[in-house]
């Protein structure tokens, strides 16, 4: 024969389960707008069937229920969709910094526009272009110092940017290694709790909600693959083992993360973006507009020197055809007896051919590096020649002297030339790998270049941003808290739990009749 307290016991787990439901609902609605939380449900299952205890077995038909009770609390959340999102979130994490940085190089280029380095560029001729019209005149040498003061500062400038966006993405690569490290740190700590958690048979809920955030924001910073083990999370970076178990990970720096770049390990993410953005792209453009400034000064060009030209003494000319040769003696000997095409070393030595107004007339190299040297040049050193920016008289305009050697004043040929050199083809290339351009055309060439790699990356960062999106979405419709969906089963679990309430009511009063209304005839 069954109890007669067994109503009361199946009321009282029915309150249990009921009561736990109704607070998961509530940890859920609480958590509705709480990064990286999967809903929780209470999964519930009849409790076992009761046989009547006795000697022999009961004679009732069936077994007798014995109400509800709960065996678990568990997340809704779907391994495959996580997988998903994390192999899209890192590509969006790459071109997003891609796209940014590429941004900020436009910004730093500014092309076209009045004030950019092909628009200094165009007064720098203009000015030689000035001058030729009244070489004697100072005024005219004065203009062509500023205008080269203003392309050098131009140059200058546009490397320092670059420099320093060169030196924030170095930074950044370091911020983002610390970043990764307490991601790492933090999967580490949630592994042991999770262990220690699970090990008294719970379900560590929010704490796998919370490793799963730290994951997902890795995804986002580097390629990364999860691994589930009955230890915990195993993260790992194409090769390299980042974090397993409860094992404290190796810190990650900077340099190990260019090191995984070049080793093929770090291949999309944040940082790999940062990588790339800086070795390609950012030391691209620095070494496009290095080539731009020592191709101006000392860049192999072809001029065609006017007849009746007089070579200054002990100059060697290249010749078209790659003979040489040395102009030395009278100055009849070293005047030119026909137009004459000649293979010079840039701007420099094109206007080391000429004579300027000074007590000095010998022409000078027209731009150095800061040092004063005329080396290789960079964006970063190249500077007007000290003595010309002292001097402007040193400029020279005129390719004629005299029998004695002074000056014929009035000649502008070398001004001329220079005024001409705007369309020249100068060799941007090497000997064997020529890159013949117009300085314009090499700076537009680079300005376009920019264009159209900005706009690749805009279209692959909206490409992957969609992908996240999407997938995030569909993420959100499992894993995601539906208020009006927590709100239904709030009234829900509240009915269960008031007609539990009241079955024990009437439980208790059917017990009372037992119990204080029975056996009291007589009394």
């Amino acid at each position: 024969m069954r109890s007669t307290f067994h109503g009361l016991e199946t009321a009282r787990r029915s309150l249990f389960t009921q009561t736990a439901a109704l607070y998961t609902t509530g940890h859920n609605v609480a958590n509705a707008n709480t990064t990286g939380y999967s809903r929780q449900i209470v999964n519930m299952t009849a409790s076992q069937s009761m046989e009547a205890y006795g000697l022999i077995r009961s004679t009732v038909p069936g077994q007798m229920g014995s109400g509800v009770e709960f065996t678990s609390i568990t997340r809704v959340r779907e391994k495959f969709l996580d997988d998903q999102y994390r192999n899209e979130n890192k590509s969006f994490g790459d071109y997003s910094i891609r796209q940014d940085t590429l941004e900020k190089l436009e910004t730093i280029v500014n092309e076209p526009s009045e004030s950019g380095v092909r628009t200094v560029i165009a007064n720098f001729f203009n000015a030689w272009s000035e001058l030729s019209k009244s070489p004697e005149n100072a005024d005219g040498r004065k203009i062509v110092r500023e205008q080269a003061l203003a392309l050098t500062d131009a140059l200058n400038h546009t490397a320092k940017q670059l420099s320093d966006l060169k030196n924030d993405l170095t930074e950044n690569v370091d911020i983002r290694a610390g970043e990764i490290n307490s991601r790492l740190h933090g999967i580490a700590q949630l592994n042991r709790s999770i262990a220690k958690l699970e090990g008294l048979g719970d379900n560590a809920n929010d704490l796998r909600d919370q490793r799963d955030q730290l994951a997902d924001e890795l995804s986002k910073m580097i390629n990364i693959t999860v691994t589930e083990q009955s230890d915990g999370y195993k993260i790992d970076m194409g090769g390299t083992e980042l974090v397993a178990g409860f094992d404290e990970p190796a810190p990650v720096t900077g340099e190990t993360l260019t090191d995984a770049v070049a080793s093929g390990d770090l291949n999309s993410g944040e940082v790999y973006g940062m990588i790339l953005s800086r070795d390609t792209y950012v030391q691209g453009y620095i070494n496009d507009l290095d080539r731009l400034a020592n191709t101006l000064a000392n860049g192999d060009i072809e001029v065609t020197l006017p007849k009746g030209s007089v070579i200054p003494e002990g100059t060697t000319l290249t010749n078209s055809d790659g003979s040489t040769t040395l102009y030395s003696g009278s100055v009849s000997s070293r005047t030119l007896s026909g137009d004459t095409k000649v293979v010079l070393k840039g701007l420099n030595a094109l206007h080391q051919l000429g004579y300027n107004t000074s007590s000095t007339p010998t022409g000078l190299p027209f731009f150095t590096n800061a040092d004063g040297s005329t080396g290789t040049i960079t964006a970063a050193s190249i500077t007007l020649n000290k003595q010309i920016a002292d001097n402007p008289t040193k400029i020279s305009a005129s390719m004629r002297v005299n029998d004695d050697g002074t000056l014929i004043e009035g000649n502008n040929s070398l001004s001329v030339l220079f005024s001409q050199a705007r369309d020249m083809r100068f060799n941007f290339g090497s000997a064997g790998d020529p890159n013949l351009n117009t300085v314009d055309a090499y700076f537009r060439s680079i300005a376009g270049q920019l264009g159209v790699q900005s706009e690749e990356a805009i279209r692959q960062m909206n490409n992957s941003k969609g992908l996240v999106d999407q997938i995030d979405g569909r993420r959100q419709s499992v894993s995601g808290v539906s208020l009006d969906e927590e709100m239904s089963n709030m009234i829900k679990f509240q009915h269960a739990y008031n007609a539990a309430a009241r079955n024990m009511t009437m439980i208790d009063e059917m017990l009372d009749k037992v119990i204080n209304g029975m056996g009291v005839v007589g009394r």
